[in-house]
């Protein structure tokens, strides 16, 4: 009879993975992202999440890219001493990919029950002349803050940086710090060690 093995804790293996420009969303995924802002408005964002635009080429939600240089444009016609690019974790959800002009759900895709659109690059769409990707996400919940990818004031980017770290670490499920709006997580006693444990959390060693 084989021996048995004794272990306590774990590490756990992110999911969380990058898309190239042309590789098209799989729903219910979570992704790296990244948001272009007015620095004036990152600390209320990662205070209070964003507030989702009222329209735009995919209706209302938050614009995204997982392309950081397309982020770096935005805002539009802004010195980059006043921006700032978030980068972000992304639970996707369903997705829907609106890919040509005048498509019949590319305002309309969460009224029909996706939670993300997703334009592909070179589509023919006539309003985005770069030939870019495009992602809107309905609900601001779905984003997460994790990082600051660009700033060039570096005093400022330490600031903002200390801010997103010390939020995590107080919002959410005090264990492993995600998020928990739609329900607290089953905390367990550790069956080795005695501490309490999330299953969410990424790592858990007995002392």
């Amino acid at each position: 009879m084989a021996g048995t093995v004794s272990f306590s804790g774990w590490t756990a293996v992110k999911d969380r993975k990058s898309l190239s420009a042309d590789q098209e969303p799989k729903s219910g995924r979570e992704y790296t992202m990244y948001h272009g802002t007015y620095l004036k408005n990152a600390k209320n964002i990662i205070n209070n999440g964003f507030v989702p635009s009222k329209d735009g080429l995919l209706g209302a939600g938050v614009y995204i890219s997982r392309n950081i240089e397309k982020a770096k444009c935005y805002p539009l016609k802004t010195d980059k001493n006043d921006k700032v690019v978030f980068k972000l974790k992304v639970c996707i959800g369903k997705v829907k990919k609106i890919d040509c002009d005048n498509h019949p759900l590319q305002k309309t895709w969460h009224q029909k029950g996706y939670d993300c659109a997703w334009v592909p690059p070179n589509s023919n769409i006539t309003s985005i002349k770069s030939g870019r990707e495009e992602d809107c996400v309905w609900d601001p919940k779905r984003i997460t803050v994790i990082d600051v990818a660009c700033c060039v004031d570096d005093h400022k980017r330490k600031e903002l940086r200390q801010l997103i770290r010390s939020q995590r670490k107080t919002s959410g499920c005090h264990l492993c710090h995600q998020d928990t709006s739609d329900g607290p997580h089953d905390v367990q006693t550790c069956w080795a060690c005695g501490d309490k444990i999330c299953p969410f959390q990424r790592k858990h060693v007995c002392p």
